[in-house]
C-alpha cells in the first residue's frame, strides 16, 4: 500500500516592517537645519561681495543688514567693462586672453593626458613604474619651484622677423604661459585618467578586436566614451587652473595687451584705503561667472565622474 505524503501549507511569511529608512521628523529637521547652515555659509561671502559691489560709497562692507546698499547703482560694472586697471586694456581683451589660455590648457591637457594614461593603464613596457613616479613627483612639486626653470627655458626661445609677429619671445607670449600651465596639469591629468582606465574591464575592448575592430576604433568608440566622465573633471579643473592662474602670467607677460584678467584683478589692490572696493568686487563677480557656467554645463558628467580617478592605481 502506497504510503501518500501530505505537504503542510508554509507558515505566512511576516515582513518586517522596518522603519530603518525612513527619519524621525527630529532628525530631518535637525539634517534641513545643518544644511541651511552649510548653504549661508557658501552663499553668505558672495552675497557680501555683491552688496558691496552695488555700493556707491565703494565701502570695504555693507552697511546694516541690507543687502542692497542706499543708492545701490551698478556704475562699477560698467567701469569694470570698460577699463578695469590703469592700463589701456578693456575687460573683454583680459576674458579673451584668460579664455585663450583657460581652453587651450584644458583640452591640451586632457588630449595629452588621456593618451599617455591609456598606454601606462593598458601597455606594459620597460620604465613604465620608473616614468609613473617621476610624473608624480612632478605632480607633487609646487608652481613657485617650477617658475624659474621654466622662465629661463621659454626666454631661451626667441625669433626675429617673423612674418605678421615680428619679433617673438615664447616666454613674453600667451602661448608660452599656456605651455607652463601645461606642464603643470598634464601630471594631475595622467594620474587622474588612468586610475579611472584602469576601472573599466579589459574583457570590453578584446569583444570589439573580436568583432574586428582596430585598436584606434576601440580607444575612440569604446574607451573614450566610457571615460567621458573622468574626461569632464579633467577638462573642468584644468580650465579652472589656466582661467585662475597668475603666477606664469605675471612673471613672464610684459606687454598690457596680453594680460589676463588674474593680473588685472591683481594691479587694483593697493593700500587698504586706497582700494576702490566697488570695482574690486565687481570684478570678483565677472571674474567667478564663466567657471560656474562651464560647471553647470558639464554637471551631469562632472559629478559623476569627480572621485572616480583614484578608485585604483
Amino acid at each position: 500500500m502506497a504510503s501518500t505524503t501530505r505537504t503542510l501549507p508554509a507558515a505566512p511569511i511576516k515582513l518586517n516592517k522596518s522603519r530603518r529608512g525612513r527619519l524621525s521628523w527630529r532628525r530631518q529637521a535637525i539634517l534641513q537645519a545643518c544644511a541651511v547652515l552649510l548653504l549661508f555659509t557658501v552663499l553668505f561671502p558672495v552675497i557680501w561681495v555683491f552688496s558691496v559691489s552695488l555700493d556707491p560709497l565703494s565701502r570695504s562692507r555693507p552697511q546694516g543688514l541690507s543687502i542692497i546698499p542706499p543708492g545701490a547703482t551698478l556704475e562699477s560694472y560698467v567701469q569694470v567693462l570698460r577699463q578695469p586697471t590703469v592700463n589701456p586694456v578693456t575687460f573683454l581683451t583680459l576674458a579673451l586672453n584668460s579664455l585663450k589660455i583657460a581652453l587651450g590648457t584644458s583640452l591640451l591637457s586632457v588630449l595629452i593626458g588621456v593618451l599617455a594614461a591609456y598606454a601606462f593603464s593598458r601597455l606594459r613596457f620597460t620604465g613604465r613604474q620608473v616614468l609613473m613616479i617621476g610624473i608624480l613627483a612632478v605632480l607633487m612639486l609646487p608652481t613657485v619651484a617650477t617658475l624659474a626653470p621654466l622662465f629661463v627655458l621659454l626666454n631661451g626661445i626667441k625669433f626675429t622677423n617673423l612674418p605678421l609677429l615680428g619679433n617673438f619671445n615664447l616666454r613674453d607670449s600667451l602661448l608660452g604661459v599656456g605651455l607652463a600651465i601645461i606642464s603643470g596639469l598634464l601630471p594631475f591629468a595622467i594620474w587622474n585618467l588612468k586610475g579611472y582606465l584602469d576601472t573599466i574591464p579589459k574583457d570590453l575592448e578584446e569583444a570589439a578586436w573580436v568583432d574586428g575592430a582596430s585598436t584606434n576604433q576601440t580607444f575612440f568608440r569604446v574607451i573614450l566614451p566610457l571615460a567621458m566622465p573622468a574626461l569632464a573633471v579633467t577638462g573642468f579643473l584644468g580650465f579652472v587652473g589656466g582661467w585662475t592662474e597668475f603666477y606664469f602670467s605675471w612673471q613672464f607677460l610684459t606687454k598690457p595687451g596680453d594680460f589676463t584678467l588674474a593680473m588685472a584683478l591683481y594691479q587694483m589692490q593697493g593700500n587698504f584705503q586706497s582700494i576702490p572696493w566697488a570695482q574690486f568686487s565687481a570684478f570678483a563677480i565677472l571674474f567667478a561667472i564663466p567657471p560656474a557656467v562651464v560647471y553647470f554645463l558639464a554637471q551631469r558628467f562632472i559629478i559623476s565622474g569627480l572621485a572616480l580617478g583614484g578608485v585604483k592605481g
